[in-house]
């Protein structure tokens, strides 16, 4: 994996899909900061949100960088699709889009308890300047399916298959898509802040043995009782190492 400059957002990306990128790392002089909404805000409304909470502050929309989000119900295919040109109009309004490359990391998980009524953000994260800042990542949202441009049933990772061996092998490739990501931007699990796993099985039969024994969380693991986007898919990580975060009303 390599990664890409946006110079307007003071920031580094993995390019993966339109719909978001792999991970993305401040640029030296900078730190990405990570903003929760005390509730899930719907996507136009957590949108303005986001444009004023950045004018606020004096940063441009290009220094949006990372977007964790929840959805009522997971997607099929065609709806993932159909939901992200809806997503995307708003980043090519705000120059983030170059053609279909994405710099935007993304998370888009489905809670399975207390749903939100409709798409919207659950957190955002930005660039700011700080000539001393150690360096700052996040890592996209990975389910247990290669990005491939196609149906991600068709690449699942042990599709269907959720006794204790299928969610193993889930969550051994995510692990690895984890791996590689923070690799690429120059990151490893000693330096994550924070580790999230999304799924609604149990993650105990491989807890110690492989998440904990892997170094996977360092600062300990936050469970979100959720769904990964698409029908199908059972298993979903994502990580970061943000040394400023904070909780805001929507």
């Amino acid at each position: 994996m390599s990664t890409r400059l946006l110079a307007a957002g003071a920031y580094r990306f993995i390019p993966a899909v339109s719909q978001y990128s792999g991970g993305v790392t401040a640029e030296p002089g900078h730190r990405i900061e990570r903003v929760r909404f005390e509730r899930v805000v719907p996507l136009a409304e957590g949108f303005a949100a986001i444009e004023r909470h950045l004018a606020s502050i004096g940063r441009p929309t290009s220094a949006f960088c990372a977007c964790e989000l929840r959805s009522p119900e997971p997607f099929t295919e065609q709806g993932f699709r159909d939901f992200n040109a809806v997503y995307i109009e708003t980043l090519r309004r705000w120059g983030l889009m170059d053609g279909d490359v994405n710099p935007v990391a993304r998370s888009n998980v489905c809670p399975e308890l207390h749903k939100p009524p409709a798409p919207g953000f659950f957190a955002f994260a930005y660039t700011v300047p700080d000539p001393q800042a150690a360096p700052s990542w996040i890592v996209a949202g990975s389910g247990e399916a290669p990005e491939t441009g196609g149906d991600y049933r068709d690449h699942a990772i042990a599709f269907g298959d959720v006794s204790p061996a299928g969610l193993l092998a889930k969550a051994r490739w995510v692990l690895g898509e984890m791996e590689r990501r923070m690799a690429a931007l120059g990151a490893d699990w000693s330096k994550a802040t924070a580790t999230q796993v999304y799924t609604v099985h149990d993650l105990h039969p491989f807890l110690a043995d492989e998440l904990a024994a892997r170094g996977a969380i360092p600062g300990g693991l936050t469970w979100h009782f959720a769904r990964p986007p698409i029908r199908g898919l059972e298993y979903e990580m994502d990580c970061r190492g943000v040394g400023v975060e904070r909780v805001i009303a929507g």
